[in-house]
């Protein structure tokens, strides 16, 4: 299983990632990434919080991608993904709010 971090291209992210120090880590952002980050798996396109399945989106990414943690770093993620916890939370998915 693994880990998400979102805001990939934030420095918080970084930070996050380094404190945390483990394999299994993968960032992801709605935001615009370079190109190369995503073809090499370093990082990858999350749904955007804008749109009106953004739960069930990032549900189905996070089943997909083997993630049972996130760390939504922005707020409108956040917002978003605290409202639907208990969905997650029934897929062993565990959100973490710093």
């Amino acid at each position: 299983m693994s880990i998400l971090i979102t805001a990939a291209a934030s420095a918080e992210s970084y930070q996050l990632k380094g404190k945390l120090d483990r394999d299994d880590i993968v960032l992801g952002d709605f935001m615009e990434l370079p190109e190369l980050m995503v073809k090499s798996g370093k990082m990858i396109k999350l749904p955007n919080p804008a749109s009106g399945a953004y739960s069930h989106q990032m549900l189905t990414l996070c089943l997909d991608k083997n993630i049972d943690t996130i760390y939504p770093l922005r707020k409108e993620e956040q917002s978003l993904l605290m409202e639907a916890g208990q969905l997650f939370e029934e897929y062993g998915i565990e959100i973490r709010f710093l």
